[in-house]
């Protein structure tokens, strides 16, 4: 019996949960900086996981004092991104807990990541229908660390948000998972644990 099976509900984070993408992302906001003429440092990026590109580009244009809205630069990264990812989708070792549960238990995909493109993403590495749903930034107001994004999951699974575990890269997804009263895996130091 796998440690999992208590759960009614599994919630995956995409990016670094799922799908390495970091380089992709990462790639998209150099072509944005370098088409607005700045830069961005790698391991401030990294220290951004987990934030949606909106919330990052707020960031950048208050911290840079950058004279662009932050919708154009959250956009224009959008864009770059969907022309990079095609190269850069690689699956990490969770995406066996959804293989091994798809069918089993309901299970959705809650991300900072924009819906068509979370959804593009999934269907591009052939794990697209594994999940029952795919709620991104743009189907709640307050993203992670806020715990909106997990409890639309749940409430579109129609399991209580106890009753769901969430898999998660991130410090910002775990505060998430943990705002919104559910248990969390953290990816980066646990074992799959099908065994």
């Amino acid at each position: 019996m796998s440690c999992y099976d208590k759960y009614e509900a599994l919630i995956f984070d995409l990016d670094g949960t799922l799908l390495d993408s970091m380089s992709a992302h990462f790639a998209a906001w150099q072509q944005t900086a370098s088409d607005f003429g700045f830069e961005v440092d790698e391991s401030w990026y990294h220290s951004r996981g987990g934030s949606p590109t909106i919330l990052t580009a707020q960031t950048l244009v208050k911290e840079l004092e950058l004279a662009i809205e932050p919708q154009i630069l959250a956009d224009h990264k959008t864009q770059s991104f969907k022309y990079l990812m095609e190269d850069h989708l690689e699956q990490l070792p969770f995406v066996e807990v959804a293989k091994y549960y798809a069918g089993k238990k309901p299970m959705a995909v809650g991300t900072g990541t924009l819906t068509d493109i979370a959804a593009r993403m999934l269907e591009k590495s052939g794990l697209l229908h594994l999940f029952d749903y795919v709620v991104g930034a743009d189907q709640v107001s307050a993203h992670k660390p806020a715990p909106d994004t997990f409890l639309h999951c749940a409430q579109l699974m129609k399991v209580s948000p106890e009753r769901c575990l969430v898999f998660e890269d991130a410090i910002f997804g775990i505060d998430a998972a943990a705002a919104a009263g559910m248990d969390v895996i953290d990816v980066r130091v646990t074992d799959v644990g099908l065994d």
